[in-house]
C-alpha cells in the first residue's frame, strides 16, 4: 500500500523543509522510515526518488510504500473473528472468552492472533499481527489492532478503554476509586497483589447495578498493570465472580466476569486512492468510539 502526503505551506519556510523532518510531522516513525530506506522502495516526491536529507517544497506530494513483512504467525481460518470495527488503519475485533489473544509457551496456537492472519490474509492485508490492547485469555471484550506499520506507534499513543465488571458482594452504586500499586504475589509468574513495592496503579469505577449479591461495575483502568481490575476488586474484598485465582467463586460463571465494553482511540483522517491513501495534512486525527454489550453469561448473572 502507498502512502501519500501533500506537503502544506505551514509545513515549509521559503526554503523548503527536509524529508526527514517532514516524515517526522507526518507522524513516521523512525523505525519505519529506516525500513522504507533499507527494506522498501525509497521515498519520492511528486514521484521522483527523493532521499531523506533532500528538502521537498509547498504542494509537493511525499510518497512511499509500506515495505515488505513477514508472515506473521500461522494462519488458523476455523478461529473465528468477529470484526466490529475497521479503516486504513486500524481494526477491532471482539474476542470471545477461553481465546488467548496470542500465541505463547502454553497455547502456541489456536489464538486471536491466528485467526487475524487468515482473516487478513482473505482480504488481502498484511497478516502481521499488532494488538494495540491485549486482555486475558478469559476476559472477553474488544481487541484494537494496528493495520500496518504506520499505525502502530498512532493507535498506541493513546486508547481510553472501559470494562464491565461483576465483584462478588453488595457495593454501593456511584463512583469510587481504587488507588493502590500493584505487584507480583511471592514467587508467582502470573499472579499479582496490592502491595507497596509494586507500581502505582489506579481503577476508577461506578457500580451502576446491585442485584443477588453481586455488583456490576463499569471500570477505567487509569494506569495498565496486569491483571489490574481483578487485584483491585480482590483487594477491597470483593473479587470479580468466577475469578478463582484472586479469590472468586465458579459457582455462578466458568471465567473471571470482566469484559472490555469500550475503546475509544485517534486515527489519522485520510482519503482512500486506488493503490493507497493520501493522509490528510497538516496531520489531523479523527476519534473513533466501538463499543460492546454485556455478554450473556456476564448478563445471566442478574437475571
Amino acid at each position: 500500500m502507498q502512502l501519500y502526503f501533500a506537503v502544506p505551506d505551514t509545513a515549509t519556510t521559503h526554503e523548503g523543509v527536509l524529508v526527514r523532518s517532514f516524515l517526522r510531522q507526518c507522524a513516521v516513525s523512525t523505525d519505519l522510515a529506516r525500513a522504507v530506506k533499507f527494506r522498501g522502495g525509497g521515498f519520492f516526491a511528486d514521484g521522483v526518488p527523493v532521499l531523506a536529507n533532500r528538502r521537498i517544497f509547498p504542494g509537493q506530494v511525499l510518497s512511499f510504500a509500506l515495505p515488505p513483512e513477514g508472515d506473521g504467525v500461522t494462519p488458523q481460518p476455523e478461529i473465528p473473528v468477529k470484526v466490529v470495527y475497521e479503516d486504513a488503519f486500524a481494526v477491532v475485533l471482539e474476542k470471545p472468552p477461553q481465546l488467548a489473544v496470542h500465541p505463547t509457551l502454553n497455547y502456541p496456537g489456536g489464538t486471536l492472533a491466528n485467526g487475524y492472519a487468515a482473516w487478513a490474509a482473505a482480504h488481502g492485508y498484511s497478516p502481521v499481527f499488532r494488538p494495540v490492547n491485549r486482555i486475558d485469555k478469559d476476559t472477553s471484550g474488544l481487541v484494537l489492532a494496528a493495520k500496518n506499520a504506520y499505525a502502530a506507534p498512532l493507535l498506541a499513543g493513546g486508547v481510553a478503554k472501559l470494562y464491565y465488571a461483576v465483584a462478588q458482594g453488595a457495593l454501593p452504586l456511584g463512583e469510587g476509586v481504587i488507588d493502590a500499586p500493584i505487584g507480583r504475589r511471592g514467587d508467582s509468574i502470573i499472579g499479582r497483589c496490592v502491595t507497596p513495592e509494586g507500581k502505582p496503579s489506579r481503577t476508577e469505577y461506578t457500580i451502576i447495578k446491585e442485584e443477588n449479591g453481586l455488583s456490576l461495575a463499569a471500570c477505567v483502568p487509569v494506569t495498565g498493570r496486569t491483571h489490574q481490575i481483578r487485584v483491585h476488586f480482590a483487594s477491597i474484598g470483593h473479587p470479580l465472580a468466577g475469578d478463582d485465582l484472586y479469590g472468586g467463586s465458579r459457582e455462578r460463571i466458568g471465567r473471571q466476569a470482566l469484559h472490555c465494553a469500550r475503546q475509544s482511540f485517534a486515527v489519522p483522517v485520510y482519503t482512500p486512492l486506488p493503490d493507497g491513501i493520501r493522509v490528510e495534512m497538516p496531520l489531523q486525527l479523527r476519534t473513533v468510539t466501538v463499543e460492546s454489550p454485556l455478554p450473556p453469561d456476564m448478563e445471566a448473572l442478574f437475571s
